[in-house]
């Protein structure tokens, strides 16, 4: 990827994990910074979402490099399973409870940095340390970043979800803040468009947890809505079988239309800007319409292991968006999706 080439100086000076963390851009349901893009904003992109990533590596235990990263900060380091959840470890949730804070006292580094606050220390952590620059370029708001590393926080003390409106709560901290971060490098951060970016963004994130049902289920995390779970028939103990039981794939297929209907609220955002930005954010829609696609395919079995969408499906939905744009959502709104699919 040729923006982190072009950071590999920096970045490479952990040792190599801020490049192992930016690697997984790869694997997300949509495109991260595509090729297409300006420059600068192909480097803030990359920026936010080493950031984002570097922070829920953190929290979920999945860090490339935990040893070197605590050392970076300056966190006493707690050797642990890979994965492991602070359920089974008071000192592992501790360790990283303080990861988290110690990036969020390197976020009020970076704002510092830009601000040319005297006696300011740099960003610790070279992927915050890459956040200066376009901070100061696009006008970054602290907000978002404060958001991402919130909801890293409350994985460490929550792991289930009473009701639906319970979890896009969550969303609001976990995902909303990285399409808000987006039309922030764009310039285009309008109220009506920030609505709309926080309805597709909590539909990838909750499309994001039924994929990832097992994987969650054996960190011991739920989210799929307890509420849901009963009315459905679905118990704790029928997420760790091989394979989906009808009563989970038609939970799965409700939910699933749930993050559909989210995603069409938010169609309105993808004609309401032009250009490579309009084609940039109707990737990450249609990376949610292929996930969606790719979990119908499997049948709702995201037992079996997690449905990925294909480039060709991931293609597909893309042409549909850029031809539909928001005529996609027509009919459905907030009131649709929260009342009438209940």
């Amino acid at each position: 990827m040729a923006v982190r080439e072009q950071q590999s100086g920096e970045l490479m000076s952990d040792g190599g994990s801020s490049g192992a963390v930016l690697d997984k851009a790869a694997r997300e349901n949509f495109p991260v910074a595509p090729f297409f893009l300006p420059p600068a904003m192909r480097e803030g992109l990359m920026a936010v979402y080493g950031f984002a990533r570097l922070v829920d590596d953190a929290g979920d235990g999945d860090l490339p490099d935990p040893r070197g990263t605590a050392e970076l900060l300056g966190v006493p380091f707690v050797d642990a399973e890979p994965g492991s959840e602070p359920a089974g470890s008071h000192a592992e949730g501790t360790f990283r409870l303080a990861l988290l804070d110690a990036l969020d006292a390197d976020v009020d580094a970076a704002f510092e940095a830009v601000l040319g606050t005297a006696g300011a220390r740099a960003p610790r952590h070279p992927l915050i340390a890459a956040l200066v620059p376009v901070i100061a370029r696009h006008g970054l708001t602290v907000e978002p970043f404060r958001g991402l590393i919130e909801a890293n926080r409350v994985d460490q003390r929550v792991s289930r979800y009473e009701t639906f409106d319970d979890l896009l709560a969550y969303c609001e901290l976990s995902a909303n803040p990285v399409g808000r971060l987006v039309l922030q490098l764009a310039g285009l951060a309008t109220a009506e468009r920030l609505a709309w970016s926080d309805a597709i963004c909590s539909a990838l994130q909750v499309v994001e947890h039924l994929q990832d049902v097992a994987e969650d289920r054996a960190r011991g995390r739920i989210y799929l809505p307890a509420q849901d779970m009963k009315r459905f028939g679905v118990t704790e103990a029928d997420l760790d079988a091989a394979h989906a039981g009808t009563t989970l794939r038609g939970l799965v297929l409700f939910e699933s239309e749930r993050a559909r209907a989210l995603l069409n609220e938010g169609a309105p955002l993808l004609t309401s800007v032009g250009g490579r930005l309009r084609v940039l954010l109707t990737g990450f829609s249609a990376g949610g319409h292929a996930a969606l696609g790719a979990i119908a395919s499997a049948q709702y079995d995201v037992l079996a292991g997690a449905p990925k969408a294909g480039k060709g499906r991931l293609a597909r939905e893309a042409v549909v968006g850029l031809a539909l744009g928001g005529r996609r959502g027509r009919g459905t709104d907030r009131g649709s999706r929260s009342k009438g699919m209940r």
